[in-house]
C-alpha cells in the first residue's frame, strides 16, 4: 500500500517556476515507478513525466521537455517535479502516481506513460499560470 500526498502547487505568472513534491508512505516506494499526470478543465488526463524506481530512466511529454525535470529522493520517499518557464497551457491539476511493479518490470515508455499502470494516486495539486 502506498499513500501519496502532493504539495507545491499555486498561482504563478507565465515564465515563472514551481516545484511540486509528492511524499509517499509505505515501504514499497523505492520499488515504484513514479509519474506525474495532469488534467486541465475540459481536457483529457495526460502524462507529464515519469521516473523509474532507481531514477535512471525518465520520460517527458513533448509539451514539457526542456522545461520540467522529474527527480526522486528514495531515502526521503519523495518525488519532485521542477517546472520552469511555465506557460498558461500548463494550468491543470497535477497528480502524482505510483506503479508498485516498477522494480519487477523492465522500464518501457509504453508502461510508464499508461495511466492504468499506476495503482496509487494522490489527491492532486492545482497549478495555475497566469498570462
Amino acid at each position: 500500500q502506498v499513500q501519496l500526498v502532493e504539495s507545491g502547487g499555486g498561482l504563478v505568472q507565465a515564465g515563472g517556476s514551481l516545484r511540486l513534491s509528492c511524499a509517499a508512505s509505505g515501504r514499497t516506494f523505492t520499488r515504484c515507478t513514479m509519474a506525474w499526470f495532469r488534467q486541465a478543465p475540459g481536457k483529457e488526463h495526460e502524462i507529464v513525466a515519469a521516473i523509474s524506481w532507481g531514477g535512471r530512466s525518465t520520460y517527458y511529454a513533448d509539451s514539457v521537455k526542456g522545461r520540467f525535470t522529474v527527480s526522486r529522493h528514495n531515502a526521503a520517499n519523495t518525488v519532485y517535479l521542477q517546472m520552469n518557464s511555465l506557460k498558461p497551457e500548463d494550468t491543470a491539476v497535477y497528480y502524482c502516481a505510483a506503479d508498485p511493479m516498477g522494480f519487477a518490470n523492465q522500464w518501457t515508455v509504453a508502461r510508464a506513460t499508461e495511466a492504468e499502470s499506476y495503482d496509487y494516486w494522490g489527491q492532486g495539486t492545482q497549478v495555475t499560470v497566469s498570462s
